[in-house]
């Protein structure tokens, strides 16, 4: 069996609880319209057994105390189920808290997958069906598949949304954003994600448009304020 990664970051502090190895996984069926990492999209990526990529990720053992661990991301790291289960399975075999960092756009059959993942990070890219085509350039019944695996897999759930000015910013669209929080299950805590460029520059690497041109960087405190405003009772429980 080979995968096909990225890369991988040694010191991830933002993909899950504690200091965590992140493994990018290469390839998304997705054309999310503020994609920070098209590089990831297509194809290709590092060719690895997962031999050799449990060896490496047990070298970072030491910085998983604390509640650390190894989080899969991408990418869509469902986009390599087979791959991605055996990986899991050493893992949590060798006692390593294991986090999968998804929007959902998998293949199906899920069981294997969340049969070794501690927690989910569920990036929930709009709850509705024509935003979410207009958004992503996928279908909604894809991430909604996979969030009944997850209930019926009883994995604990942390929520992610991407704020753009002007896009996903609204007060109408966040109140909608809340009562689909509701009905998923194990919600932990819901993080609201202010957007920003850092990406923009690999479009042009790769000889692509980018389509949010001109937009500007979501406020990091006007969304602090969305998110304690609309997600406060998760929070307070984390």
């Amino acid at each position: 069996m080979t995968g096909h990664i990225h890369s991988v970051e040694s010191m991830g502090l933002v993909d899950g609880p504690g200091v965590r190895a992140v493994v990018f996984l290469q390839g998304c069926p997705l054309r999310c319209r503020y994609c920070h990492n098209p590089d990831t999209q297509e194809g290709g990526g590092t060719a690895v057994t997962p031999e050799e990529l449990t060896a490496r990720l047990l070298r970072f053992r030491p910085y998983f105390k604390r509640g650390g661990g190894v989080t899969f991301s991408g990418g869509e790291p469902l986009m390599q189920p087979e791959f991605l289960a055996e990986m899991l399975e050493r893992l949590h075999q060798a006692g390593i808290h294991t986090c999968l960092d998804t929007a959902g756009a998998g293949k199906g059959d899920y069981e294997a997958i969340l049969a070794n993942t501690d927690l989910v990070l569920f990036d929930v890219k709009h709850e509705d069906p024509d935003a979410y085509h207009a958004l992503t350039g996928g279908e909604i019944r894809r991430p909604q598949a996979f969030a009944e695996a997850v209930r019926k897999a009883g994995v604990p759930m942390w929520v992610r949304h991407v704020v753009v000015p002007g896009l996903t910013d609204g007060e109408e669209h966040l109140a909608a954003l809340r009562d689909y929080v509701e009905t998923l299950p194990r919600v932990e805590r819901v993080e609201l994600l202010p957007y920003h460029t850092m990406g923009v520059e690999k479009y042009a690497a790769l000889g692509r448009p980018y389509s949010l041109e001109g937009v500007p960087e979501m406020d990091k405190a006007r969304c602090a304020a969305l998110e304690e405003k609309w997600f406060r009772t998760w929070n307070q429980r984390a």
